[in-house]
C-alpha cells in the first residue's frame, strides 16, 4: 500500500472474491511445523535453473519470474513461516488470486525487467489488491498499486472527472515504478526497506531507522519498530516468492498464465464512446472495462489520455475499424435548446459529461449561456446500464472499505447527499466516498446508497455559513468553492435557478469543515 492502514482482511473484503488472511488462526507451533514440513535448507540454491534450464524460453509467466527473482526469502524467519503456511493452506485464495492476474502480469514483468527491478515486485499486487483494479481502501487507495490520491499525482497519475490514472493498468505500473527506483536511491538498494517504505511511508522507516542508530541498534528492516500493517507485509511478500518458486512442493495451485502478451495499446487519437469502442474490437463491454479500468464514465477523457487497451488477438482489426470511423461520429453529439435558469454545470450533470467538455465542443469562452440558444452536448450513445461495470466495481469496492455497521439507503425523489448525511449522522464527504461520488453528485431516484454507523471523522463536521456574494460569483462557482450542491443552495436561501446574484447578498450555507472557505 502507499501511504495508508490497509490491512489484507479490509483488502480481501474489497475484492469480494478473494478468501481473507486470519492471521490469527495461525498459531506459531502450527506455522513452524508447517514451514519445516515445507521448507528445505539452501532454498534458493535448489530452485535456481541449471545451465541447461537457463538456456530455455521459460515455459510461462511463473517461471520468467523465477529466474528474476532476486530478494532473499528469509523462510526461517517466523513471520515469513506464518505466511508460507497460510499460501500454502489456501490454495482456493491462490488460486483466484493467480488468475485475476492473467490479464496484467505479464506487462508488469516487461516494466519491471525494463527497469531491471527485481521480479518479486510483480506479485506486490497480490498483496495490495488481490491484482484487482478497481481495490478501494477505506484510506482512498484504489487500483492494483493502491495509490492514494496525493502520491499518485506526485508520480503523474491524472485524476479527474472522466479518469483515475491510479486504476490504469499501465500507467499505475509506471507510477509504482518510478516509486521503487525512488525509494531505492534513498534506501541504498535495501529492498527490505523499500518494501516497508512502500507500505507505510517513507518518512516512517526513516525516523525508525534514526531511532535505531541513536541506540545502537540495528538498521535492517528486522531491527525496526514499525507499525503492525508494516511488519507484516515484507514478510508476505517474501513468503509469496517462495510459494511461488516451488508451487509444487507447496502444493499451491498457480492459474496458467502463459509467457506472453494478453493485451495490446491501441491510440484511438480523440475522445470514444466505450460501448462504440467495444463493439468495434469485437469484445464484451465488461472486458474493456477490465483493461481499461481508469475511465470513470461512458467515454474516455476528452482531453486524453486518447489510447485504449484491448486483447492482443483483436488489436488490429480495432485499429482498422477505428480509422474507417471519422472523429466527429466517436461520440453521440445531442442538440439541447437552452431553457430560462439553466446553468453549465446542471446541464452537465444531466446529460452525465462536465462543463469543459460542453464549453469546448462549443467554443464558449466563460460559462455564460443564454436562454433560446443550442448547444451541442457530448452524451452516451446507450442506456446507462451498458457502462454499469465500472461504476458498479468502483462502488462495490468503496462501499465494502468502510467501518462500522453498514447501512443501506434508498435516494427518493428530492433526495440531497447532504440531507441523507444528515439523517444518518455522517458527514457529507464521507457518504459521498463510501459511495464513490462527489459530494456536489446529481441523486437518481432509487439509487442504493450505504454508510456506516459508528465512523468517525473528527476532523470534520457540518457548520452553518454565511457567506458574502462576491462580484462575479455565481450560484455554480460557489457550490464549487465549498463543494456543495447547486440545489441545496437555492433550497436554504429560498430562491430560484433565475435568481440573479447582487454583491454584498448574504447567502445561508451549510458546509463540510474541510470544504474551502
Amino acid at each position: 500500500m502507499v501511504h495508508k492502514k490497509l490491512t489484507i482482511a479490509i483488502l480481501a473484503a474489497a475484492v469480494g472474491a478473494c478468501a481473507q488472511i486470519p492471521e490469527q488462526n495461525v498459531t506459531p507451533e502450527d506455522s513452524a511445523q508447517q514451514a519445516q514440513q515445507n521448507t528445505v535448507q539452501d532454498s534458493d540454491n535448489a530452485n535456481a535453473p541449471s545451465p541447461e534450464e537457463a538456456a530455455l524460453p521459460p515455459v510461462d509467466i511463473w517461471d520468467r519470474l523465477r529466474r528474476g527473482f532476486q530478494l532473499d526469502r528469509h523462510i526461517d524467519h517466523p513471520k515469513v513461516k506464518d505466511y508460507i503456511a497460510y499460501f500454502s493452506r489456501n490454495e482456493g485464495y491462490m488460486a483466484r488470486v493467480t488468475e485475476r492476474s492473467r490479464r496484467y502480469i505479464f506487462h508488469v514483468v516487461e516494466q519491471l525487467e525494463d527497469s531491471n527491478l527485481p521480479l518479486e515486485l510483480a506479485l506486490l499486487p497480490i498483496v495490495e489488491s488481490a491484482y484487482d483494479p478497481f481495490a478501494y481502501s477505506h484510506a482512498r487507495a484504489s487500483g492494483m498499486w493502491q495509490f492514494i490520491p496525493s502520491t499518485g499525482r506526485s508520480f503523474g497519475l491524472n485524476q479527474n472527472w472522466w479518469y483515475d490514472g491510479r486504476r490504469d493498468v499501465q500507467e499505475s505500473t509506471r507510477a509504482a515504478i518510478r516509486y521503487f527506483t525512488y525509494l531505492s536511491e534513498r534506501f541504498d538498494g535495501d529492498w527490505e526497506l523499500v518494501l516497508a517504505a512502500y507500505n507505510g511511508g517513507e518518512g516512517t522507516v526513516s525516523r525508525a531507522l534514526e531511532r535505531n542508530r541513536r541506540r545502537g541498534l540495528g538498521t535492517s528492516f528486522w531491527d525496526l519498530k514499525l507499525p503492525r500493517e508494516t511488519q507484516r507485509y515484507v514478510p508476505q511478500l517474501l513468503a509469496l516468492a517462495e510459494v511461488v518458486s516451488r508451487p509444487d512442493h507447496y502444493q499451491v495451485p498457480l492459474h496458467d498464465v502463459a509467457n506472453a502478451p494478453y493485451y495490446t495499446e491501441v491510440d484511438v487519437g480523440s475522445q470514444i464512446d466505450l460501448a462504440q469502442a467495444a463493439e468495434l474490437a469485437d469484445i464484451p463491454i465488461e472486458e474493456l472495462y477490465l483493461l481499461n479500468p481508469g475511465f470513470n464514465r461512458w467515454a474516455t477523457d476528452p482531453n486524453g489520455n486518447h489510447r485504449l487497451l484491448v486483447p492482443v488477438e483483436k488489436g488490429e482489426a480495432f485499429a482498422s475499424a477505428l480509422a474507417k470511423l471519422p472523429v466527429d461520429q466517436r461520440v453521440t453529439w445531442q442538440r439541447y435548446r437552452i431553457a430560462r435558469g439553466d446553468t453549465l454545470s446542471t446541464i452537465a450533470r444531466r446529460y452525465e459529461t462536465t462543463v469543459a467538455a460542453i464549453r469546448e465542443a462549443n467554443n464558449l469562452r466563460n460559462n455564460n449561456i443564454r436562454a433560446g440558444s443550442t448547444l451541442l452536448i457530448p452524451s452516451a450513445s446507450g442506456p446507462a446500464s451498458q457502462y454499469a461495470y465500472a461504476l458498479d466495481q468502483r462502488v462495490k469496492r468503496s462501499q465494502n472499505a468502510g467501518k462500522g455497521v453498514k447501512t443501506s439507503y434508498t435516494v427518493r425523489p428530492g433526495d440531497t447527499l447532504w440531507d441523507i448525511a444528515r439523517s444518518l449522522n455522517v458527514s457529507v464527504r464521507q457518504l459521498a466516498s463510501w459511495n464513490n461520488m462527489a459530494p456536489a453528485d446529481t441523486l437518481r431516484p432509487g439509487r442504493q446508497l450505504v454508510a456506516y454507523s459508528g465512523s468517525t471523522d473528527s476532523s470534520r463536521t457540518t457548520r452553518k455559513l454565511s457567506y458574502k456574494v462576491r462580484k462575479g460569483d455565481s450560484l455554480y462557482r460557489i457550490a464549487s468553492k465549498f463543494r456543495i450542491d447547486i440545489d441545496d443552495i437555492l433550497r436554504w436561501n429560498k430562491i430560484s435557478k433565475s435568481h440573479y446574484l447582487q454583491p454584498g447578498q448574504r447567502l445561508t450555507l451549510f458546509v463540510d469543515s474541510a470544504a474551502s472557505g
